[in-house]
């Protein structure tokens, strides 16, 4: 597997090719060459993708890497634990077409895709039934056009960056052609994989459209965050683009104070604000990352009093029919 540096000399899609998503690979790559039957699944229902850029900062001849821990399949996905479902967040609940949910007042989101630049293991939308014959979003479009209280679109997926330029041109320019849409929010975790998506031909699809524009990244750890992922979200900053972080509570992966005050640090030094600490969405199989909440307040607290409070994640939990996230602070 060819190493990738810094000059950005390869096209996002040739990139994403390069992808791990062969196990032997990745194993031989991190030099874990003991049998990983026990430790991992060779064969997993929810495939491998982990992006190269990342598989660099995995530290080598551990298992124990928080990286590693995010994307690597193991046995423990296969054991069935009551209180977890396939669908924790109820999105099937809220569609009003196969790519169109309607969960929150003022805002829909849009499953773009079912394309992601890599696979978390505890993704919540691993099981979703994704609409993968056409992507123009016509039927969307004109159920947008009809409710008028919606002031904002959220893309979602999958990861919308994965979208073609061209695709997504001509999604935003539809999107603000609609009267009453005021703000476009990306939930993306491409950057932090494949921060050479945000190119030029983005940035200038981005630069067009006449909308407040926010994104919403996806980062868990502060290794993530190199000089090359933050110099991507400042040339997005760079076109008034607001960018929020949410991570996700991991046990092995961000379950104590020093990581997660760092990452907060990192994060705020570049000007993105440490949004939202979730609670794991409960799917099937994600039982052996869940982190207790008396544990993930203990932490949350002890971050009030080392960090100013702009820099200190909302913890919060997403229940399923609830019309908001639930703030799991007292």
């Amino acid at each position: 597997m060819t190493l990738l540096n810094s000059n950005h000399v390869l096209l996002w899609r040739q990139i994403l090719r390069t992808n791990f998503t062969n196990l032997t690979t990745l194993l031989h790559y991190l030099e874990l060459e003991n049998d990983p039957s026990a430790v991992a699944l060779t064969n997993p229902r929810f495939s491998l993708n982990l992006p190269v850029r990342l598989a660099q900062k995995i530290e080598k001849k551990t298992w124990d890497d928080p990286i590693l821990k995010q994307f690597l399949p193991v046995p423990g996905e296969n054991i069935q634990t009551t209180g977890f479902t396939h669908d924790p967040v109820g999105d099937q609940a809220c569609q009003k077409s196969s790519k169109l949910l309607h969960k929150y007042q003022g805002r829909a989101l849009l499953v773009c895709t079912s394309a992601c630049a890599m696979h978390c293991r505890y993704c919540f939308r691993q099981n979703f039934e994704y609409d993968s014959s056409n992507k123009i979003f016509e039927n969307e479009i004109q159920l947008l056009k009809q409710d008028s209280s919606i002031k904002e679109i959220i893309l979602s997926g999958g990861d919308p960056l994965s979208l073609s330029d061209p695709i997504l041109e001509e999604l935003l320019a539809n999107l603000c052609s609609i009267e009453h849409i005021k703000m476009i929010r990306f939930h993306t975790r491409f950057p932090v994989g494949i921060p050479e998506r945000i190119d030029s031909g983005f940035l200038s699809i981005l630069s067009r459209c006449p909308l407040q524009i926010w994104f919403v990244i996806h980062t868990n750890h502060p290794r993530e965050l190199d000089k090359d992922v933050l110099h991507a979200m400042r040339n997005l900053q760079k076109q008034g683009i607001t960018i929020l972080n949410q991570s996700v509570l991991l046990r092995g992966v961000n379950d104590d104070v020093k990581t997660l005050k760092e990452l907060s640090e990192r994060l705020v030094e570049s000007g993105i604000v440490p949004y939202y600490l979730h609670q794991l969405d409960r799917v099937q199989g994600t039982a052996h990352f869940e982190v207790e909440e008396d544990k993930g307040r203990a932490l949350v607290q002890e971050l009030t009093k080392q960090l100013p409070g702009y820099a200190v994640p909302k913890y919060v939990r997403e229940i399923a029919g609830q019309p908001n996230k639930t703030y799991l602070m007292p």
